[in-house]
């Protein structure tokens, strides 16, 4: 199983895939010459790409699945009924 796949939806309607790069390079330039680190620029890409994640369960269960590792069916289970309480 893949993680799952972030799509853009452009101006003229056409999807193209996430790319934190694109978004580090659009981060890049707002911040020119602006006290502002690469490191907190990572930070806020990182913290964008776990919030899209998040605003779709379907994905972030998929995403978990991969790389929560989990033990067996019952941990499985218990991600699920927590994602379902909230």
């Amino acid at each position: 199983m893949e993680a799952p796949r972030l799509f853009v939806v452009k101006k003229d309607g056409r999807r193209e895939q996430f790319s934190r790069e694109k978004l580090l390079g659009g981060l890049r330039k707002a911040c020119e010459k602006r006290p502002i680190s690469e490191n907190q620029m990572e930070l806020v890409a990182a913290a964008l790409e776990r919030e899209l994640l998040a605003l779709d369960p379907v994905a972030y269960i998929r995403f978990a699945s991969v790389y929560r590792s989990f033990r067996d069916i019952e941990s499985f289970r218990e991600e699920l009924a927590a994602l379902l309480a909230k």
